[in-house]
């Protein structure tokens, strides 16, 4: 069954990413700031209101549903959620159907729910993981802890479930690791994909100072490891390469400096119900009101259709050539799910 949920521009809406809170037990320094207010719990929508909206994209067309937060696995009882959705993967009807069921994660709840994620029928997850520094990785994300997350990829392997590493690349702050990265990765069996840090909020971090162009980055590591053309995709943004020593992809997120938004098929929906239609846009439509105010399943779908109906051509990230300067949406990237 195609989508029906179709924007402006053609693209087809089959990928869904969901954030079920705001809270992390990090503090990332892209992400947000040391010191942050978290939700109240009224503002959050509960796991019947998640599911609800979740059967509605499914129904019509989203094939690929990935779970994010904040970080998801600290949210109590994350576990049934997990194991509600992976039901949708072993329906034998068109109708309703889930292709995929992943997860974004910072890892470090991983090696005590890498079993539960597997038996619900997840296969692969991505981690969020800027440094193998001990002490460098607790200065990025203020304060996690390098071995715990270490554990949950471990685990996440040992289950089976595929694992891509996430690196946001920094200028001056781990961009001598990416050889390092490369290399371990391809000892654990690992994906590595490399992202452009983003302007989502205030952090207290100069993300100025600290962009990086993957281009540049691409071009260095091609000159000690051999990457090998790939047409690889897993439906999002990602473009891939093969690293020819290794075996395993390499992937890069170049929102900045090359965009990918003419094959945008994602939406993003908050864990209070706001509908972003893409990331670098301030606007979102809020469902949890309409739900709450005692909407029908139909008319959540209009008001999603009407949405998707403004979805965007492209973001508003910016990048200035001359004075080096980022700007962007002034929510976080974990209020908006990343």
């Amino acid at each position: 069954m195609l989508s029906s949920l179709t924007d402006p521009a053609g693209r087809r809406i089959s990928y869904l990413r969901l954030s079920v809170t705001d809270r992390c037990d990090m503090r990332c320094v892209y992400c947000m700031s040391e010191q942050m207010s978290f939700l109240p719990r009224a503002d959050v929508l509960d796991f019947e209101e998640l599911l609800r909206l979740s059967r509605v994209f499914v129904l019509h067309g989203v094939r690929r549903l990935r779970i994010t937060g904040g970080e998801p696995l600290v949210r109590r009882d994350i576990g049934l959620f997990f194991k509600e959705l992976g039901t949708w993967l072993r329906h034998p009807e068109q109708a309703g159907r889930l292709d995929e069921l992943t997860l974004t994660t910072n890892g470090s709840q991983l090696a005590h729910y890498a079993p539960i994620l597997a038996q619900a029928g997840v296969r692969r997850v991505n981690v969020s993981l800027d440094s193998l520094d001990e002490q460098r990785f607790a200065k990025l994300t203020r304060r996690g802890r390098l071995a715990a997350t270490l554990e949950g990829i471990r685990a996440a392997r040992a289950e089976g479930l595929a694992v891509r590493i996430n690196t946001v690349a920094m200028a001056g702050v781990n961009d001598d690791e990416f050889d390092a990265l490369l290399a371990w990765c391809g000892e654990i069996g690992a994906d590595l994909c490399l992202i452009e840090t983003m302007p989502m909020g205030e952090t207290g971090e100069d993300r100025a100072a600290q962009y990086l162009s993957l281009d540049a980055v691409r071009r260095s590591l091609s000159q000690r490891w051999t990457l090998e053309p790939l047409a690889y995709q897993t439906g999002g943004p990602a473009r891939y390469v093969r690293v020819a020593q290794t075996g395993q992809r390499l992937g890069f997120i170049t929102p900045m400096s090359h965009n990918f938004c003419a094959t945008c098929n994602r939406v993003r929906l908050s864990c209070t119900g706001q509908l972003y239609t893409c990331l670098g846009q301030e606007e979102g439509v809020d469902l949890r009101n309409l739900m709450r105010e005692g909407a029908t399943d139909a008319a959540l779908e209009v008001a999603i259709q009407q949405a998707i109906a403004r979805k965007p051509v492209g973001h508003d990230f910016l990048l200035d050539g001359q004075t080096g300067a980022v700007s962007g949406p002034q929510r976080h990237m974990s209020v908006t799910g990343g």
